[in-house]
C-alpha cells in the first residue's frame, strides 16, 4: 500500500499565509510514501518566490518529485525567458527536470512541460517521451507506474482544448506502451479525473488522469484550494480530495472516488 499526495499550482508570491501554515502538518500527518507538486510553484519566477518555495518544499516529507509550470519562466524578462527560462528554477528548486522515484510498488517519474515560446501552453517533446518510456518500460507491471506535468492530457467538461498538453495524443500513447497508471497534472486550477479511454480510445488499456486544483495560491478561479491523497495496493486505487474550509481555517476530504485494476485498465469500482 502506497500513498501520494498531490499538490499543484502553489505560486509563490500569490499565496494564502493560512492555507500554507495549515497544509504543511496536514502533508505530514498523512504520511505520504512520496508528494508530487505537479509545477507553478511560483507566480512571476522571481528569485524571492523560488525562495519561498523552496523553504515550503523543505517543510514537506520526502521523497518529492517536483516538476516545473509555465509560471515558473520569466514573463517579462525577455532575455532569460528565451535565453535561460528555468535558471531560478534549477537554481532553487532542483537541476533534475525529470525526477524519478522507484521502489518495490510505485514508480512516479516527472517531465517538464513549460516552454519558452508559450506563455501558458505545454508541450512533450519526442526525446521527452522516449526517455520516459525507457524508464517506465523496463518496470515490473506489478508497480503503480504514474507520471507527472504540470500541463494536462484532460480537460473538465467545458475547457477548450487548447489547454491540452502539446502532442498529447502521441504522448499518451507513448505513455500507455510504457505502462503507465496515473497521469497527474494540474495548470488549470480545477480538479478533475477521467480515464485517458474515453479522450484517446486507440489503445488497448487506459491510464487515469487525476488533475489537481491549486494548493494554496489565492487565485482560486472558483474553487476552493485543493490537493489530492492517492492510495493504490496495485489492484485497488483510491483518490481522495481534499479541499480548503474557509470556515473552519483548515483542509477536510471532500470527495473519493476507488478504482479497481482490470485488463484494460482502472475502472470504477462499485
Amino acid at each position: 500500500m502506497k500513498t501520494v499526495v498531490h499538490l499543484s499550482d502553489v505560486h509563490f508570491g500569490r499565496v494564502d499565509d493560512a492555507v500554507v501554515s495549515a497544509i504543511v502538518p496536514l502533508v505530514h500527518s498523512l504520511q505520504p510514501d512520496v508528494v508530487v507538486v505537479s509545477g507553478d510553484l511560483t507566480q512571476r519566477a522571481r528569485p524571492e518566490e523560488f525562495r519561498a518555495a523552496r523553504r515550503f518544499l523543505d517543510g514537506l516529507p520526502g521523497p518529492q518529485i517536483v516538476v516545473p509550470g509555465n509560471h515558473d519562466v520569466p514573463l517579462y524578462d525577455v532575455a532569460k525567458r528565451f535565453g535561460s527560462p528555468l535558471a531560478n528554477y534549477r537554481r532553487y528548486i532542483s537541476e533534475d527536470l525529470e525526477p524519478f522515484y522507484a521502489d518495490n510498488e510505485i514508480a512516479v517519474v516527472g517531465i517538464n512541460t513549460a516552454r519558452s515560446l508559450t506563455f501558458k501552453n505545454g508541450r512533450v517533446n519526442e526525446e521527452q517521451m522516449r526517455r520516459l518510456h525507457d524508464r517506465l518500460a523496463p518496470l515490473d507491471d506489478s508497480l503503480t507506474k504514474i507520471v507527472v506535468t504540470h500541463h494536462p492530457f484532460d480537460l473538465p467538461e467545458g475547457f477548450d482544448p487548447k489547454h491540452l498538453v502539446g502532442r498529447a495524443a502521441q504522448a499518451v500513447e507513448v505513455f500507455l506502451r510504457a505502462g503507465a497508471d496515473v497521469l497527474l497534472a494540474g495548470h488549470l486550477h480545477t480538479r478533475h479525473i477521467a480515464s485517458t479511454a474515453t479522450r484517446y480510445p486507440l489503445h488497448s488499456r487506459s491510464a487515469l488522469v487525476v488533475q489537481a486544483g491549486t494548493a494554496t495560491s489565492t487565485r482560486s478561479r472558483g474553487e476552493t484550494n485543493s490537493f489530492n491523497r492517492i492510495v493504490s495496493d496495485g489492484e485497488r486505487l483510491e483518490v481522495e480530495h481534499w479541499a480548503w474550509e474557509p470556515g473552519e481555517g483548515r483542509f477536510q476530504p471532500v470527495s473519493s472516488q476507488t478504482f479497481a485494476w482490470a485488463a484494460a485498465g482502472w475502472q470504477a469500482a462499485s
